[in-house]
């Protein structure tokens, strides 16, 4: 009788360029530890990531690189390239979202086998990407606000960066890119926002014990890297005075009302004891897909409960910048500003409409970031948009550099749909930057809190969370 075999059948092209990078730079660890999916995301599944694969780094002491555990993902790019998960990728397009996610965690003393907890987060990271259809990138930033492994560490959120072991993979199902995830403090997210997150990211790389050139994560770190090297506080306020912010909306908790509105007719305004004001001109494209994609980035997020260990209210927020869009996202972006999910959103067809009086609505958490937006994006002639969590509503600062918006200098406050354009000068900026110097140490205990500028017919409240479900 003749002795039939196994037949083994073939890795998969993807999952094969990816371990063999991860063979190559581990060697000696043909067969690490791993989190598996215990039922595949293709499989209805709710975990995306096939694996985790979990390795040991000994690190470079002559580089002040600690020994750590090196996780990385497989599955954020297209492991199979039979459409079970992706859609069918070519090679020279990119394998499913074009990246896998990696962390590094430094090894405690006496640690054996590395924490799972790290893998439950690059698993709620994917589902993420996967759920709102946004890619990461190097620099981005995610607002997590609790200890990342549930402890009472101050290392709360994160950025990502380019991952410094594994390069960029071209494979036969398309080419990606290894991300890392590095663990971050109040103070280091808040300084990424204020600046960005690259430079940010530089800073940590000059400060090792807050994880040094590879960026290794230490949970046990107790001091931002500003108390670690105060001078680094010189070199933020710098970058944020020449640059700017790249951080240009996030998801909140906000609204707006106004006492009095001017309805167009035609596209055009009457104002009493006024000849009709000119058509406003349209946004210019570059403006309109930065402000669309946070728009849409803000929808995606905040109609999916994606990531569960996220406080309520609290979303992934991650900076955009105006050189990653292309015509097929911004396609892709009126497609679902357009759809029925999301009809209440301002469409192209809308009137628009010229407030009088107006009174913006934040609760605290968005709030804080107003001088943000004001010395970091209007100063420097761009825009901020608040993204309502749990509405429709959407609340853009927009300076007299922004081409095109639908508010001007003498109609400042102007609205599209639910989507409110507010107009503010140089001195307008520098006046709320004065009189709102306290808003940054505002607590529950002191609201609502109310700024108010007659003379530009504006008021801003800071409100309790509650209040906003009253006002959506």
């Amino acid at each position: 009788m003749e002795a039939v075999g196994l037949v083994v059948p073939p890795v998969p092209p993807g999952l094969r360029a990816v371990y063999e990078a991860c063979s190559q730079l581990y060697p000696d660890q043909q067969n690490p530890l791993q989190v598996t999916a215990i039922v595949k995301f293709w499989l209805g599944g709710p975990d995306p990531l096939d694996y985790i694969s979990m390795y040991r780094n000994l690190g470079d002491p002559k580089l002040g690189i600690p020994e750590h555990w090196h996780y990385i993902t497989f599955g954020l790019s297209d492991l199979h390239g039979d459409g079970r998960v992706h859609n069918r990728s070519t090679e020279d397009g990119l394998s499913g979202f074009g990246l896998e996610l990696t962390c590094r965690l430094k090894r405690e003393d006496g640690e054996t086998a590395p924490p799972t907890w790290p893998a439950e987060l690059l698993q709620g990271l994917a589902r993420y990407v996967f759920q709102s259809e946004s890619s990461l990138c190097a620099g981005d930033h995610v607002s997590w606000h609790a200890p990342l492994d549930g402890s009472e560490s101050r290392i709360q959120h994160m950025l990502l960066a380019s991952e410094p072991q594994l390069p960029s993979l071209h494979t036969p199902l398309g080419s990606l890119s290894f991300l890392q995830v590095v663990g971050v403090c109040n103070e280091e997210l808040r300084a990424a926002q204020q600046w960005n997150g690259a430079g940010i990211i530089e800073l940590i790389r000059s400060v090792p014990p807050a994880g040094g050139t590879w960026l290794v994560t230490d949970m046990r770190r107790g001091e931002s890297i500003f108390e670690l090297d105060p001078q680094l506080q010189d070199r933020l306020e710098r970058g944020v005075a020449s640059e700017g912010s790249n951080l240009s909306g996030v998801s909140a908790r906000c609204a707006w009302e106004s006492c009095e509105k001017l309805e167009t007719k035609e596209g055009r305004t009457s104002v009493d004891g006024e000849e009709e004001s000119p058509k406003p001109r349209r946004l210019s494209s570059s403006d309109t897909m930065q402000i669309k994609e946070a728009l849409t980035q803000g929808l995606a997020v905040s109609q999916k409960a994606v990531l569960p260990p996220i406080r309520k209210g609290s979303l992934p927020t991650r900076n955009q910048s105006a050189d990653e869009q292309d015509l097929a996202r911004l396609a892709d972006i009126d497609r679902r500003l357009g759809s029925e999910d999301s009809e209440a959103l301002p469409q192209e067809l809308a009137p628009t409409c010229y407030l009088e009086h107006l009174q913006l609505h934040f609760n605290v958490e968005a709030a804080t970031l107003i001088p943000l937006a004001l010395r970091g994006r209007l100063l420097h002639g761009r825009h901020f948009t608040f993204k309502s969590v749990s509405g429709p509503t959407a609340i853009t600062l927009v300076s007299t550099g922004v081409e095109g918006a639908l508010a001007s200098e003498s109609q400042p406050y102007a609205t599209h749909g639910a989507w409110l354009q507010v107009m503010l000068t140089a001195d307008a900026v520098q006046q709320l930057l004065a009189d709102m110097e306290d808003i940054v140490t505002l607590d529950e205990a002191q609201l609502p809190k109310v700024y108010e500028w007659p003379e530009m017919k504006l008021g801003i409240c800071v409100l309790p969370d509650s209040s906003f479900d009253v006002l959506q």
